[in-house]
Formats: structure tokens, C-alpha cells, sequence
């Protein structure tokens, strides 16, 4: 198992194991080797016992609202064509019936996935799905133009859903912001959901203790913080903008843990005018999806 991204890797998937019916991630746990769930787990009870022990929580709230997010945009056109960066070990492609699907994440990373992908579909664990894999380092301007051509390329005028999740922090501001905004930039995205951390939690000792222990398994230590109104820039003038504590709200109708003892990871979400209609039906959102 590697000590580096991969290992942070198998610990949001730990996490949802950890709270399925928060999560509502059946496949979470399966994408983690079976040699390698011991370690996992060791390592998440480490986590959890010396920084951070409710990152159950908050990673599974998380993954909660995009994928609920996602199923609205199949809703209103189920051709939607999803886009994941720092795609992880994430099950959107097969927890939801996008016909098409793509996943961007660092090569290292994006090798694993895709064997990893290949052993759960021969074993009959993941359904057939149309999932390209796509290696790219994002911090870098030319890495983010070669995407924009390929999500072009492969939308082919198909509306396009895009989630940046758990990834944004980790890169310098400037390459932050325009992971942010390249929604806009595919032509045809009707929505975008990214998580970040806001400017207001720079401080938080929750957070200090989180990265410090990621550090020393090669996680960047610089780090980039967005606030609502930078978002608002970027995104446009209607968001959603949750955090730990409106999320618990929404999926528990309570407040179980205060954001204060949370890692404050937020989710902001931005609808955009429909990409297409279809002629006399209007949008094809009358199709439910089912997940």
C-alpha cells in the first residue's frame, strides 16, 4: 500500500464504510484491497486517536450531498456526463447511471483506480460502465487546458456535471481558483460541486493537527482557503454553500458534532442554465433516477 495520496485515498472510503447509511456508498469499502484493510483500518483508528476521530462524519456528509446533487442533475437529463477531479476512490460513476463518466486524479492515483476499477467489474462487484480514467496533474495550467479539450471532446455537446472534491485545498491559490472555475470553461456543465475550506477556519487547531499529520505522508503542505464571496466570483451568484453543521442538519436533523470539532469542510454547489432541451418535452428531468 503506498504512504503517500493513495493512502488518504482508502481512508475516505474507511470513513464511509464506517457510516453506510449516512453514506449511502455501498461500494465504498470494496475499493480497498483485502490485503490491505488491516492497515487501513490501524491507520484510520491512528487518525482518528491522535488528531481526528470524526472524519466518519464529515467525509460521508460530504459524499452524501454531491451524490444526491448528481442524482438531480440525471434527473433533469439523464445524458449528463459526469466529471470527477480528484476522483479518488469514489463510486459516483457506479453508484449512479451516468452514461458516460471521467475521472482525474494524479498518475499514481489514476493507475490504482483503473486496476483497481478492472478487478471489481470482472468480480461482478461494479456494474459495466463507460469510466475513462485521466492522469493530470491539475496545478498545472496546461494539465487544466488538456482537460478542458478532453471533457469538450468527450461531452460532444452533452450537458456535464463537475465535481472538484477533496482536492482544491491541496493546491496553490491561483491553481485553486481555476480548479474551481473550469466548469465553465467545458461549455456545457450544469453543475458544479467542490469542496473546500474557508478562509474563516485558516486558524482552526482541528484543522493545523489534520494537516500536520497528513504532511508526513506526502500530502502538499501549502494549503489554499476560499470564502463565500470568492466563490460567488467564480461560480456565479447562486450557490449553495454548506458546511459540517448545515449538512448534519439536513441528512440527521440535528447537530451531532459542533463545526468547531470538525475539520471545516464545505461544499459548494452551482447550477447553470440547462445545457440543451429536447423538443417538445422540455427538459428530459421527467426521468427519475433511481440510486
Amino acid at each position: 500500500m503506498h504512504r503517500g495520496v493513495e493512502l488518504t485515498a482508502y481512508l475516505v472510503n474507511e470513513s464511509r464504510a464506517r457510516m453506510p447509511e449516512l453514506a449511502e456508498d455501498p461500494l465504498a469499502a470494496a475499493w480497498i484491497p483485502d490485503g490491505d484493510r488491516p492497515a487501513v483500518r490501524e491507520l484510520w483508528d491512528e487518525f482518528a486517536g491522535t488528531v481526528y476521530p470524526h472524519d466518519d462524519l464529515v467525509v460521508s456528509l460530504r459524499g452524501r450531498y454531491i451524490a444526491d446533487t448528481l442524482a438531480r442533475s440525471l434527473r433533469e437529463d439523464p445524458d449528463t456526463v459526469l466529471v470527477v477531479c480528484g476522483a479518488g476512490f469514489s463510486s459516483y460513476p457506479w453508484l449512479l447511471p451516468f452514461r458516460t463518466a471521467l475521472e482525474v486524479d494524479l498518475p499514481d492515483m489514476t493507475a490504482a483506480k483503473r486496476a483497481r476499477t478492472a478487478q471489481l467489474v470482472a468480480s461482478g462487484v461494479l456494474p459495466e460502465r463507460d469510466v475513462h480514467h485521466h492522469a493530470a496533474d491539475l496545478g498545472s495550467p496546461d494539465a487544466r487546458k488538456e482537460l478542458v479539450s478532453l471533457v469538450r471532446e468527450l461531452a460532444d455537446g452533452r450537458p456535464v456535471a463537475y465535481v472538484a472534491e477533496g482536492l482544491v485545498f491541496y493546491l496553490p491559490s491561483e491553481a485553486a481558483r481555476a480548479v474551481v472555475g473550469l466548469g465553465a470553461e467545458f461549455g456545457t456543465c450544469v453543475v458544479t460541486a467542490v469542496s473546500y475550506w474557508p478562509a474563516a477556519a485558516a486558524g482552526s487547531k482541528v484543522l493545523a493537527d489534520q494537516r500536520q499529520w497528513f504532511r508526513s505522508r506526502s500530502v502538499p503542505e501549502e494549503a489554499s482557503y476560499l470564502t463565500h464571496h470568492g466563490l460567488t466570483s467564480l461560480l456565479g451568484k447562486e450557490i449553495e454553500d454548506c458546511g459540517p453543521e448545515d449538512l448534519q442538519q439536513r441528512y440527521l436533523d440535528r447537530v451531532d458534532v459542533p463545526e468547531s470539532d470538525l475539520i471545516p469542510e464545505y461544499v459548494a454547489v452551482s447550477w447553470n442554465a440547462p445545457a440543451r432541451n429536447v423538443p417538445g418535452q422540455g427538459l428530459l428531468g421527467q426521468t427519475e433516477v433511481t440510486r
